[in-house]
């Protein structure tokens, strides 16, 4: 794999309506690993859960929003949702345009860009969980305790996975898809109802899928969780993390870092914070912080050189809900941050 070394790439949304705005911001800004921008303020289908929601079962999208299907449509619609899976149909699968400009005009871009500076190429889902938990049934319980509409969630979001890497691969770029888990960072506390069994066996057989076909998998949790179970999750490669707020909790798990980055693996710091951004911040400032994080995990037996090598960095988090403005200047200085830790590295 491409040392990393600190580039920079984005989580995925954005404040734009545009789809040309947003790629316009990723370009300048992210060259090296651009992603295809998810515009929440575009249309409500292009929200993180509708906007992977198309020709899965029981779910419909109005202009109020996503919501559970009426009971009587269930068993066609499973039937055929099935047959679809068996049939191994990715195209039955795609994410339309109406759910996703940004994807539509990012492969555009793509086709009129001169690839010579793309390493990678970012595409995402959002994760089975965080999916789940933000859908209830008719009797207003979280499809989380749905056992059949779990398996329909792990299938379909796989198969939309798929076809992202089908649509992008002509382009001659290893692709990362991200499953994007802020539900996790409630894991562990008296809010969740999944054990941490299920979220590894969830994910690991997720991650499976997308891998056969040859992406590298990363996960983004934008909260404080407990980290070990990424790191038991089979076949993630890149683990996402806010770095900003949160890097003191993420470098208690050090030992179970450090078999991760000895199988390969990658740590995405969010290193620009998004909620909490001031515009105070500068980038030796963040490099500084980003520092002070390596080498805690150094004194507890990480090799530095690793944690070098295997290193990116991203925004703490998704800027959807944010002013256009304070997205460039979050953007603008994630670029400066990582141009001024590869320059020391």
């Amino acid at each position: 794999m491409t040392e990393l070394r600190g580039l920079a790439t984005g989580i995925g949304s954005l404040p734009y309506k545009d789809p040309q705005q947003a790629l316009d911001l990723i370009f300048k800004y992210t060259p090296e690993i651009p992603f295809w921008p998810q515009l929440p303020r575009r249309d409500v289908r292009e929200g993180m859960v509708a906007q992977f929601s198309e020709n899965l079962p029981y779910l419909k999208v109005s202009p109020e929003g996503l919501s559970f299907s009426a009971v009587e449509a269930r068993d066609k619609d499973l039937e055929l949702f099935y047959e679809r899976i068996i049939a191994n149909d990715t195209d039955y699968f795609r994410i339309s345009e109406s759910f996703a400009a940004g994807l539509y005009g990012f492969y555009q871009r793509l086709e009129k860009e001169d690839l010579g500076k793309v390493k990678f190429i970012k595409c995402q889902i959002t994760g089975p969980f965080s999916f789940a938990a933000s859908i209830k049934d008719e009797g207003g319980v979280a499809l989380l305790h749905d056992a059949v509409f779990m398996q329909v969630i792990f299938k379909g979001l796989l198969m939309k996975a798929l076809w992202q890497i089908k649509l992008f691969e002509k382009f001659g770029k290893k692709i990362i898809i991200f499953i994007d888990e802020p539900y996790l960072s409630a894991f562990g506390s008296a809010y969740t109802a999944i054990n941490s069994e299920d979220v590894v066996n969830g994910l690991s057989e997720l991650a499976a899928g997308i891998k056969s076909r040859g992406a590298l998998v990363g996960v983004h949790c934008c909260g404080n969780t407990d980290w070990s179970i990424f790191v038991d999750t089979k076949d993630i490669d890149i683990i996402n993390f806010d770095a900003f707020d949160y890097q003191e909790k993420f470098v208690l798990y050090a030992d179970n870092l450090k078999d991760f980055l000895q199988r390969g693996g990658n740590i995405c710091w969010g290193i620009v914070p998004t909620q909490n951004f001031s515009g105070k911040e500068t980038p030796d400032l963040l490099a500084g912080k980003l520092t002070d994080g390596i080498n805690a995990l150094v004194k507890k037996g990480l090799d530095k050189d690793m944690l070098q090598k295997q290193m990116f960095l991203s925004p703490a988090c998704g800027l959807g809900s944010l002013e256009p403005e304070k997205a460039e200047k979050i953007f603008k200085l994630l670029s400066e941050t990582s141009a001024f830790i590869r320059k020391s590295l």
